[in-house]
Protein backbone atom coordinates (compact mmCIF):
# COMPACT_ATOMS: atom_id res chain seq x y z
CA UNK A 1 0.00 0.00 0.00
CA UNK A 2 1.04 3.47 -0.63
CA UNK A 3 1.78 5.68 2.07
CA UNK A 4 0.45 9.18 1.96
CA UNK A 5 3.31 11.92 3.44
CA UNK A 6 2.06 14.38 5.71
CA UNK A 7 2.80 18.34 3.48
CA UNK A 8 5.33 19.25 6.23
CA UNK A 9 7.93 18.05 8.22
CA UNK A 10 7.64 16.67 11.54
CA UNK A 11 5.18 14.53 13.63
CA UNK A 12 1.76 15.43 13.26
CA UNK A 13 -0.82 14.43 15.53
CA UNK A 14 -4.29 15.43 14.02
CA UNK A 15 -5.18 14.92 10.40
CA UNK A 16 -7.31 17.31 9.08
CA UNK A 17 -9.15 16.57 5.87
CA UNK A 18 -11.75 18.17 3.34
CA UNK A 19 -13.57 17.09 0.76
CA UNK A 20 -12.52 20.10 -1.23
CA UNK A 21 -10.91 24.17 -1.31
CA UNK A 22 -13.86 25.61 -0.23
CA UNK A 23 -14.23 23.56 2.50
CA UNK A 24 -11.35 25.50 4.32
CA UNK A 25 -13.18 28.55 5.48
CA UNK A 26 -15.06 26.39 7.98
CA UNK A 27 -12.59 23.63 8.48
CA UNK A 28 -9.92 27.06 9.53
CA UNK A 29 -11.37 26.88 13.09
CA UNK A 30 -9.99 23.31 13.75
CA UNK A 31 -6.94 24.92 12.96
CA UNK A 32 -7.62 27.52 15.24
CA UNK A 33 -8.27 25.12 17.98
CA UNK A 34 -5.51 22.99 17.45
CA UNK A 35 -2.84 25.94 16.94
CA UNK A 36 -4.49 27.39 20.47
CA UNK A 37 -3.57 24.31 21.77
CA UNK A 38 -0.13 23.70 20.32
CA UNK A 39 -0.96 20.62 18.68
CA UNK A 40 0.78 19.63 15.29
CA UNK A 41 -1.70 18.85 12.31
CA UNK A 42 -1.90 17.64 8.53
CA UNK A 43 -4.34 19.77 6.53
CA UNK A 44 -5.09 18.28 3.15
CA UNK A 45 -8.29 18.33 0.43
CA UNK A 46 -9.11 14.54 -0.04
CA UNK A 47 -12.26 13.96 -1.94
CA UNK A 48 -14.30 10.48 -1.24
CA UNK A 49 -15.93 11.18 -4.46
CA UNK A 50 -13.00 12.89 -6.94
CA UNK A 51 -10.49 10.87 -4.99
CA UNK A 52 -11.68 7.53 -4.14
CA UNK A 53 -7.97 6.47 -4.27
CA UNK A 54 -6.28 8.85 -2.52
CA UNK A 55 -8.71 8.47 0.01
CA UNK A 56 -8.56 5.15 1.03
CA UNK A 57 -4.91 5.36 1.13
CA UNK A 58 -4.85 8.32 3.23
CA UNK A 59 -7.14 6.25 5.68
CA UNK A 60 -5.20 3.26 5.47
CA UNK A 61 -1.66 4.58 6.14
CA UNK A 62 -2.87 7.46 9.12
CA UNK A 63 -1.68 4.76 11.88
CA UNK A 64 1.13 4.43 9.89
CA UNK A 65 1.63 8.20 9.92
CA UNK A 66 1.40 8.55 13.39
CA UNK A 67 -1.98 10.54 13.69
CA UNK A 68 -4.25 10.13 17.09
CA UNK A 69 -7.68 11.27 15.50
CA UNK A 70 -9.10 12.74 11.86
CA UNK A 71 -11.20 15.58 11.48
CA UNK A 72 -13.22 15.16 8.19
CA UNK A 73 -14.83 17.88 6.93
CA UNK A 74 -17.71 17.73 3.96
CA UNK A 75 -20.45 19.14 2.62
CA UNK A 76 -23.46 17.83 0.43
CA UNK A 77 -23.43 13.96 0.71
CA UNK A 78 -20.88 14.31 3.16
CA UNK A 79 -19.19 11.04 2.85
CA UNK A 80 -15.69 11.66 3.37
CA UNK A 81 -16.10 11.16 7.43
CA UNK A 82 -17.80 7.79 7.47
CA UNK A 83 -15.44 6.49 4.86
CA UNK A 84 -12.42 7.27 6.26
CA UNK A 85 -13.83 6.13 9.68
CA UNK A 86 -14.56 2.74 8.02
CA UNK A 87 -11.43 2.18 7.09
CA UNK A 88 -9.04 3.09 10.11
CA UNK A 89 -8.89 2.47 13.69
CA UNK A 90 -8.67 6.22 14.99
CA UNK A 91 -11.02 8.42 15.93
CA UNK A 92 -12.85 10.27 13.34
CA UNK A 93 -14.65 13.82 13.93
CA UNK A 94 -17.59 14.46 11.15
CA UNK A 95 -17.66 18.81 10.66
CA UNK A 96 -20.60 18.33 8.48
CA UNK A 97 -20.46 22.08 6.34
CA UNK A 98 -23.09 24.11 5.08
CA UNK A 99 -24.11 24.72 1.35
CA UNK A 100 -26.74 26.74 -0.08
CA UNK A 101 -29.93 24.39 -1.08
CA UNK A 102 -30.42 22.42 2.75
CA UNK A 103 -28.24 24.45 4.73
CA UNK A 104 -25.81 21.88 5.91
CA UNK A 105 -28.64 19.39 6.78
CA UNK A 106 -27.65 17.04 4.56
CA UNK A 107 -24.30 16.61 5.29
CA UNK A 108 -25.23 16.74 9.26
CA UNK A 109 -27.62 13.50 8.56
CA UNK A 110 -25.11 11.94 6.47
CA UNK A 111 -22.03 12.01 9.34
CA UNK A 112 -24.43 11.27 11.77
CA UNK A 113 -26.71 8.58 10.51
CA UNK A 114 -23.54 5.84 10.03
CA UNK A 115 -24.26 2.10 10.47
CA UNK A 116 -23.64 0.45 13.83
CA UNK A 117 -20.01 -0.67 14.43
CA UNK A 118 -18.45 2.23 12.01
CA UNK A 119 -18.77 5.72 14.28
CA UNK A 120 -17.96 9.38 13.70
CA UNK A 121 -18.07 11.72 16.30
CA UNK A 122 -19.84 14.91 14.70
CA UNK A 123 -19.89 18.49 15.69
CA UNK A 124 -22.95 20.80 14.71
CA UNK A 125 -23.03 22.20 11.19
CA UNK A 126 -19.88 24.41 10.07
CA UNK A 127 -18.75 24.01 14.05
CA UNK A 128 -15.14 22.81 12.86
CA UNK A 129 -13.71 24.55 16.33
CA UNK A 130 -15.55 21.89 18.65
CA UNK A 131 -13.83 19.33 16.19
CA UNK A 132 -10.55 20.63 17.08
CA UNK A 133 -11.56 21.15 20.95
CA UNK A 134 -12.59 17.02 20.88
CA UNK A 135 -9.05 16.08 18.70
CA UNK A 136 -7.78 18.27 21.71
CA UNK A 137 -9.65 16.36 24.49
CA UNK A 138 -8.72 12.16 22.49
CA UNK A 139 -5.66 13.66 23.15
CA UNK A 140 -5.26 14.83 26.68
CA UNK A 141 -6.28 11.33 27.49
CA UNK A 142 -2.93 10.30 27.45
CA UNK A 143 -0.75 13.47 27.57
CA UNK A 144 -0.73 15.32 30.65
CA UNK A 145 0.59 18.55 29.24
CA UNK A 146 -2.80 18.67 26.61
CA UNK A 147 -4.65 18.00 29.77
CA UNK A 148 -3.54 20.56 31.61
CA UNK A 149 -3.60 23.54 29.02
CA UNK A 150 -6.94 21.59 28.22
CA UNK A 151 -7.98 22.38 32.36
CA UNK A 152 -6.68 25.38 31.63
CA UNK A 153 -9.09 26.24 28.58
CA UNK A 154 -11.93 24.89 30.41
CA UNK A 155 -11.84 27.32 33.78
CA UNK A 156 -11.32 30.34 31.11
CA UNK A 157 -14.76 29.66 29.75
CA UNK A 158 -16.19 29.32 33.32
CA UNK A 159 -14.18 32.80 34.16
CA UNK A 160 -16.13 34.66 30.93
CA UNK A 161 -19.42 33.14 31.75
CA UNK A 162 -19.08 34.84 35.26
CA UNK A 163 -18.04 38.49 33.72
CA UNK A 164 -20.92 38.38 31.77
CA UNK A 165 -22.93 37.65 34.49
CA UNK A 166 -21.63 40.48 35.50
CA UNK A 167 -22.00 42.60 33.14
CA UNK A 168 -26.10 42.13 32.49
CA UNK A 169 -26.96 42.19 36.19
CA UNK A 170 -28.16 45.33 37.55
CA UNK A 171 -26.28 47.29 40.09
CA UNK A 172 -28.04 48.18 43.31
Amino acid sequence: MKKTKPTSSGPKRIAIVMGSESDLKVMNDAVGALKEFGISFHLEVVSAHRTPKKMYEFALSAVENGYQAIIAGAGGAAHLPGMIASLTTLPVIGVPISQKNLQGMDSLLSIVQMPKGVPVATVAIDNAYNAGILAVSILANSDSSVRSKLEKFKTLQIERVAEMNKKIKPTK
